[in-house]
């Protein structure tokens, strides 16, 4: 077995360490998932891939097996550095408002910088799309498991409700953010995303109720 053998599990293909560890297996990444974003998935060819990338077609294969292998590889490999970071930036924090609050801020800030990254997420999230339902599940269950962990800290803090039901929190909170990006890439007018941290948060922690009023 070379350096560029497959292993084949559930429909899922890893190859060596070496291999994705190497310059030009990033590249492909990359390149493959500005022409997702660009044409769609479905449209995408390997030979627009290779293109891209600045490759031969046949090195693809030397690296995935086909397209879909493709993309499953790109989530695999993006879940792990952008988690990595939103664990980082959570740990900084001491109380569960300012958690909170450095997640959905570095949430924000990877999606803004990787503009093809997020509309593949976001469009492939809605499409349910086989090859990867596993890989975005997945990562909904470890971003939610973080709120889910922010939000038990709080209410031992007292500073948030203990009357909540965590799951309804989780996908509020979720929910809310996944809609301040798609929003965003699809507005007719150009702003920062990373601003939306504030208003984000006020809305988590205060709501919309005006209770001086009742």
């Amino acid at each position: 077995m070379n350096e560029y053998s497959f292993i084949k599990s559930k429909r899922r293909f890893v190859i060596s360490t070496k291999a994705k560890t190497g310059e030009k297996y990033h590249r492909i990444l990359e390149a493959a998932v500005s022409v997702f974003a660009k044409q769609g998935f479905y449209q995408t060819t390997i030979s627009q891939i290779a293109r891209e990338a600045g490759v031969a077609d046949g090195t693809i294969y030397l690296y995935f097996k086909n397209k879909d292998d493709i993309l499953v590889q790109f989530f695999t490999y993006k879940a792990k550095q952008v988690f990595a970071g939103f664990r980082k930036e959570v740990d900084k924090a001491g109380n569960a408002i300012d958690k909170l609050r450095n997640l959905v801020h570095r949430h924000l800030e990877e999606f803004q910088k990787d503009r093809n990254m997020a509309v593949v997420y976001q469009s492939l999230t809605h499409q349910h799309l086989d090859i990867v339902e596993d890989n975005i599940r997945e990562m909904s269950k470890m971003y939610l498991d973080i709120v889910a962990d922010i939000v038990e800290r709080g209410q031992e803090e007292g500073a948030m409700r203990r009357d909540l039901y965590l799951g309804l929190v989780k996908r509020f909170i979720l929910g809310s953010v996944e809609s301040a990006i798609n929003t965003w890439l699809y507005s007719k007018r150009k702003y920062d995303l990373v601003s939306m941290t504030d208003p984000l948060i006020d809305l988590f922690v205060r709501g919309i109720g005006n209770y001086e009023q009742q």
